[in-house]
């Protein structure tokens, strides 16, 4: 079976952002590694999100009206095959992201902006036929900002704007392969990273302070596989722990006024994904799949109040030579939430498009 079914399914891991827990948008294609020779891609995907809710009556009722804004990522691997046994790959793309802006009723002006680059350098090693082991380092670059209008925190309006951060991680891995029914299983292990912004923190202009925000981007767990079940069909998936219950933004001068974080995440997100590729011929490959997370019911965040998760995504494959193309759709619905004012969240939705182009050389 040719591994076009594979690279179709890496594409729709570009489009994760439509349900993705925390602020996770996109993640290192670590399938990469697996190409064959010397590979290079380039990845793009553009995401939708209609996120509104329902102030309820002691609010004065209305809408909040779409929250969420649209956004672009970008993506690029090369991998190096330097002998039979060892590769070599770096990647760059946007991991974390937020754009939170409310335009109507109470919450008028709250905003919230997260920006993040990231760049991975990771080696595998061929031990023999079936197993290899990779693993290498990443560096993640993050900058935010907030505002948050008098009504919400009860005197000042209140803004923090961080100077741009970068810290460093690291990628471990193994994989078993058994490429006569197209069976490989990897762990992948990316630890946790913590950005010591430099803040400016304002009340009204009234109170300033510059200090040191200390935040939390989480450790993460990856269990990928994929199998050939058919002649030509392919069943692939994945399971992903993030530890998003460290993630909190707290500066000082918020937390020494307003007695509490700005935003933050309670618990860990599970992400289960399950799909089908189906090869029509050597050129041409399509698959599906579905991805959930489960909600926890927990009280939301007002710069992320949703839930939880089912997300469907469909796609193909088409190789031209050396060159292959992927384009992929994927359609969310984001569970319903309801914050601590008592604002209800329900039937928000999301959607990304998403296109990768493949060269090997």
């Amino acid at each position: 079976m040719k591994n076009t079914l594979t690279a179709g399914a890496a594409l729709l891991l570009t489009t994760a952002a439509v349900h993705a827990g925390g602020i996770d948008r996109t993640g290192n294609p670590y399938s990469v590694l697996f190409e064959d020779g010397n590979y290079a891609q380039l990845s793009f995907s553009s995401v939708t999100p209609e996120v509104s809710g329902d102030y309820p009556a002691l609010l004065g009722g209305g809408s909040t009206d779409n929250m969420a804004g649209s956004y672009l990522s970008f993506g690029a691997a090369v991998k190096y095959a330097v002998n039979d046994q060892v590769d070599l790959a770096l990647f760059i793309n946007q991991p974390y992201g937020a754009d939170a802006d409310y335009t109507a009723g109470p919450y008028d002006g709250l905003s919230a902006v997260w920006e993040s680059t990231q760049i991975a350098v990771v080696a595998k090693y061929q031990t023999n036929d079936a197993v290899s082991v990779y693993g290498g380092v990443r560096a993640i670059q993050s900058k935010a900002e907030i505002e948050i209008p008098a009504a919400l925190t009860m005197s000042l309006p209140y803004s923090a704007e961080t100077e741009t951060n970068t810290q460093f991680g690291y990628v471990l891995g193994a994989a078993y392969e058994k490429p006569e029914i197209a069976l490989r299983v990897s762990l992948t292990y990316e630890s946790g990273v913590t950005h010591d912004f430099d803040t400016s923190e304002t009340f009204g202009g009234v109170l300033n302070r510059d200090s040191e925000t200390d935040i939390e981007i989480p450790q993460t767990v990856s269990l990928d596989f994929q199998s050939g079940i058919a002649a030509d069909t392919l069943l692939f998936g994945s399971l992903r722990w993030s530890e998003w219950s460290v993630w909190e933004v707290r500066p000082s001068l918020y937390e020494d006024n307003a007695g509490d974080r700005v935003t933050g995440i309670d618990d860990d997100v599970f992400t289960y994904r399950i799909g089908l590729g189906r090869k029509i011929n050597d050129e041409l490959s399509v698959f599906g799949r579905v991805t959930y997370e489960a909600g926890n019911g927990d009280e939301a965040s007002r710069l992320a109040p949703t839930d939880g998760s089912t997300s469907i995504g469909l796609g193909g494959n088409y190789t031209m030579g050396d060159v292959e193309f992927t384009g992929g759709i994927e359609y969310a619905m984001l569970g319903d939430a309801t914050d601590g004012s008592g604002v209800e969240f329900e039937d928000n939705t999301a959607l990304a498009v998403g296109l990768t182009i493949g060269y090997s050389f």
